[in-house]
């Protein structure tokens, strides 16, 4: 006898389980910050410096040409790209973790695919930077930054954060199923968010960059997560690459990042 919950339609009902085997994989990961949520407070103590320290400091100096807008005014939205970038890239080492625990076993011989896995994550990473936004648009405040405040734009910078999480937590997860071993990835994580910072547009203009590194700046991810930022937190700053091209190069940046990190994801067992 048909379950009755079930539907005539096989797509819908795919879908439907598709999307609750997400949520319980974003749910399980979530409740981690309950036992650890310290972990918040201490991630955001490195934007504050770099708002408070660096941006003031150079906010005097002027050398750098930001247009019409203050060196403060830009450099915030380049700041939560930051954090969110920082946050993201060490994801990866809860997998190694899990997998020297025997917890990843468990996981993989389920009859989720690997892509829902991978999926999963991504969103839960991208909801535990959400919580960057709070403490950028506080110290904005208090540096007197000029925020956007309007409902529209703040659903945008909620979505290029979320999207940018995910992109930076697959593409670590991808990292975490080549080395394996917890130290050599936290090597590999601090070595790789060095250069995707300093090769964007997050603290200076591609304009000012010499052009083999303007090239770097346009493959970089990062440079169109901190463009449309910039974008929608700003008053009276417009996206230099335009919204549709930073979301499609965005969205293009995960899916693919998704595919591979679904062909690496069972490599992890061995």
């Amino acid at each position: 006898m048909p379950n009755k919950s079930e539907t005539p339609y096989p797509i819908f009902n795919l879908c439907r389980q598709r999307a609750e085997q997400i949520i319980a994989i974003v749910e399980a990961d979530l409740r981690k910050l309950r036992h650890d949520p310290y972990e918040l407070f201490t991630r955001m103590i490195q934007p504050a410096i770099w708002l408070l320290i660096f941006g003031q400091a150079m906010a005097k100096t002027k050398a750098i040409p930001t247009g019409s807008l203050s060196y403060l005014d830009y450099i915030a939205p380049g700041i939560l790209a930051q954090s969110i970038l920082f946050i993201a890239i060490f994801y990866g080492i809860a997998l190694i973790w899990e997998r020297d625990m025997g917890i990843l076993h468990k996981i993989l011989v389920s009859p989720t695919p690997r892509s829902i896995l991978v999926i999963g994550r991504a969103i839960a990473a991208g909801f535990r930077g959400l919580s960057q936004i709070f403490i950028i648009y506080l110290l904005s405040l208090f540096l007197g930054i000029n925020l956007r405040w309007d409902f529209i734009a703040f659903l945008g910078v909620l979505a290029t954060v979320m999207l940018g999480g995910a992109i930076f937590s697959t593409f670590s997860l991808i990292v975490a199923s080549i080395v394996k071993k917890r130290e050599r990835f936290m090597g590999i994580g601090q070595v790789l968010t060095m250069p995707l910072f300093f090769a964007s547009n997050a603290l200076y203009p591609i304009e000012m960059m010499p052009k083999w590194l303007q090239i770097l700046s346009i493959m970089n991810p990062l440079t169109y997560q901190v463009d449309a930022l910039r974008s929608f937190m700003i008053t009276g700053e417009s996206s230099t690459f335009h919204l549709t091209t930073d979301f499609a190069v965005s969205i293009f940046a995960f899916t693919l990042l998704v595919m591979v990190a679904t062909k690496t994801y069972p490599k992890i067992l061995y």
